[in-house]
């Protein structure tokens, strides 16, 4: 039989991973400065993931059932990735005002002609030192795509990484040009590649998408898992995997937090949950190499 703290700690960590899911809501509402992942992941983690999805932010059983119908998960028609606004062109709500000085417009990637073979290198070159992912294009097709798209233009280079959770979700948050929890792209997809049935689904090394729990809110913030993560739904997209550089991940997490007053923490006698890293880790370029077999 559980003990009353067993249930607090369960609630806390519950807590914990719904925030991931609708920290851009909770953190305007709260005025939060970072976003969910992915939570988190809550994102992270995340999940974070962001002022950049707005209240009015619908359509959600469109893109439930184009995913459905499409094994990669990308919302649109079979084979195809679907690059949607922000803002349902169709919804009555008015947007978030916030929503424009917390997006980085840098137009949408092509509609056609991605990869979806092989994998590709994803490289970090940041200020503690290089982290290369393996990202799983023939699963992840679209999120690898929006990569690609965005290394391109140069969208994540000198941005920091905003988010680093330390107890139940174990992330790090990256992916916001303005390092604030809340930026983004012009546009949102939908999530593929997700690990359901794995336990854990998060695992050591995985590297994933945040989003803000509504179905196609993925853009462009991503968590780093540095330590496996028992309990956390598979609702993000699963990007691919530390080839390179987790050790110095863990010494940022190591190195501890700047706390955010405002994050609920599932044991507070171990200290801060989470907030901004106190060792900066800023991403000086982030680029893509060209699919392999």
């Amino acid at each position: 039989m559980s003990t009353n703290r067993d249930r607090q700690r369960a609630a806390a960590r519950s807590r914990l991973e719904r925030e991931m899911a609708d920290r851009a809501e909770q953190s305007r509402l709260r005025r939060r400065r970072n976003t969910t992942i992915a939570a988190g992941a809550g994102a992270l983690v995340v999940v974070l993931i962001a002022a950049w999805l707005v209240v009015a932010l619908t359509g959600g059983d469109e893109k439930k059932d184009a995913a459905s119908a499409n094994p990669s998960g990308s919302a649109g028609a079979p084979g195809a990735c679907a690059w949607q606004p922000l803002v349902n062109p169709s919804a009555s709500a008015a947007p978030d005002p916030e929503l424009a000085k917390n997006t980085k417009d840098v137009g949408k990637p092509p509609t056609t002609g991605e990869a979806r073979t092989g994998t590709q290198t994803m490289t970090l070159d940041t200020s503690v030192g290089t982290i290369k992912i393996e990202v799983d294009t023939a699963h992840a097709p679209c999120t690898a795509e929006s990569f690609t798209y965005l290394a391109s233009k140069k969208f994540f280079d000198n941005t920091t990484c905003h988010r680093l959770v330390l107890q139940s979700i174990y992330v790090l948050q990256c992916g916001d040009p303005f390092g604030t929890g809340y930026g983004g792209p012009s546009y949102r997809y939908a999530e593929e590649n997700l690990p359901t049935g794995k336990r854990p689904a998060y695992g050591e090394g995985v590297v994933a998408m945040a989003n803000n729990g509504q179905p196609a809110s993925t853009g462009s913030q991503f968590f780093i898992v540095y330590k496996d993560i028992a309990q956390l739904d598979a609702n993000y997209t699963v990007v691919g995997k530390v080839t390179e550089g987790l050790d110095l991940v863990k010494k940022v997490a190591e190195a501890g937090v700047v706390p955010d007053p405002s994050a609920p923490a599932a044991d507070p006698s171990a200290g801060p949950s989470e907030g901004k890293p106190k060792t900066e880790v800023r991403i000086k370029s982030l680029t893509m190499s060209a699919p392999t077999p």
